[in-house]
């Protein structure tokens, strides 16, 4: 004890004292020969590390996910201690954090939209993935992964991406008509949200070329451009995604990109040999035991389940659309798409319908 003292107060008066780091710390110790060289004992602490996926987890709308996270020692612990369990939804700037649960042992507390769908996973030593049941659209995101054990706090990040489709919206109005807020309910009564950028990228990688600008859920506005050209930013600009960046939420007015992700029903359309007004097609689908599908729900069908259908059919949001998924004659451009024609104050069309499994 007496040359532990004396070493602390030598290290102290010199300025030599390194504090801990990461759990791992040393000690300059005086060595028993006494020939004024010092020698340097090292005392290896637990440390502690946390890993989660470095892979993108894939999901989509109404699925149950599981984002794995582990914890472990070096060196190792043996049994299992208690520790607290974090779990935070990040912005894309990393400038926010959104609690979606703690857990204590077997205790957790969910917050805001997690309650009642989101647990902790513990079926093994050192787990603490994050299982988030009934998987919705604005779950699409980062997470934290945090354990803490006394002064020990370890994170790592994993990507929670859905499966989904994205697509820019005008409402019956015509182009540019919506403010930040306005585009944020428009997506939403299409059964979609808001597009973020990473959605609007894979979209615009995926064939998605749009020269009209739209909102994105961070608020910024932007277009996706794959054929450059004159009204479109200019032809000697490369192909990629133009950005007007921020804009003023409540003043500026724009269109929308709107996300949507796989159904948990069916699209089918329904039609009478004189076609029907958008009244009698809304009563049409009630019989039918379903409701007329909304913009997002006639995109993910075409998406997802291959929803190829020649004929126009009636929307929920007063819109006429079809979608193609084999291009042929008579039947629009060369492309694949869904197909529109616009918001019909008149005229008799059939329509389409959406029913929940």
């Amino acid at each position: 004890l007496p040359l532990l003292l004396k070493a602390t107060l030598l290290r102290l008066a010199s300025g030599s004292y390194r504090p801990f780091y990461n759990g791992f710390y040393y000690n300059h110790i005086m060595n028993d020969n006494d020939d004024g060289q010092d020698k340097v004992d090292y005392f290896n602490g637990p440390k502690l590390v946390v890993e989660t996926s470095k892979d993108p987890v894939y999901s989509y709308n109404g699925a149950n996910v599981t984002l794995p996270c582990h914890y472990r020692y070096e060196p190792d612990m043996g049994p299992k201690r208690k520790i607290r369990i974090k779990w935070s939804k990040l912005r894309d700037d990393y400038t926010k954090e959104q609690e979606v649960m703690v857990a204590i042992g077997k205790t957790y507390v969910a917050f805001g939209d997690f309650k009642g769908r989101a647990h902790i996973r513990q079926a093994s030593w050192h787990e603490a993935s994050l299982v988030i049941s009934d998987v919705r659209l604005k779950d699409d995101g980062k997470y934290r992964c945090e354990v803490i054990d006394g002064l020990e706090d370890e994170s790592d990040v994993v990507d929670l991406r859905l499966q989904g489709i994205v697509f820019p919206y005008q409402p019956p109005r015509g182009q540019y008509r919506l403010n930040f807020h306005e585009a944020e309910r428009v997506c939403q009564d299409q059964g979609a949200i808001l597009a973020n950028f990473n959605q609007l990228f894979q979209a615009w990688s995926e064939g998605l070329d749009w020269c009209n600008a739209g909102w994105l859920a961070d608020g910024t506005v932007q277009y996706p451009i794959r054929l450059p050209r004159k009204p479109c930013g200019g032809v000697h600009l490369a192909p990629g995604i133009r950005s007007y960046g921020p804009r003023h939420r409540h003043l500026h007015r724009f269109d929308a990109f709107c996300f949507s992700s796989a159904l948990k029903g069916e699209v089918f359309y329904l039609d009478r040999p004189a076609g029907m007004t958008l009244e009698e097609a809304k009563q049409s689908c009630q019989d039918a035991g379903a409701e007329i599908a909304r913009v997002g729900q006639l995109y993910s069908a075409w998406k997802f389940l291959g929803l190829d259908r020649c004929s126009a059919g009636w929307l929920a949001d007063g819109s006429v659309r079809y979608p193609i998924a084999t291009p042929r004659a008579n039947c629009g451009p060369a492309e694949p798409g869904v197909r529109s024609f616009g918001f019909p104050s008149k005229g008799r069309f059939g329509v389409f319908c959406y029913k929940e499994r």
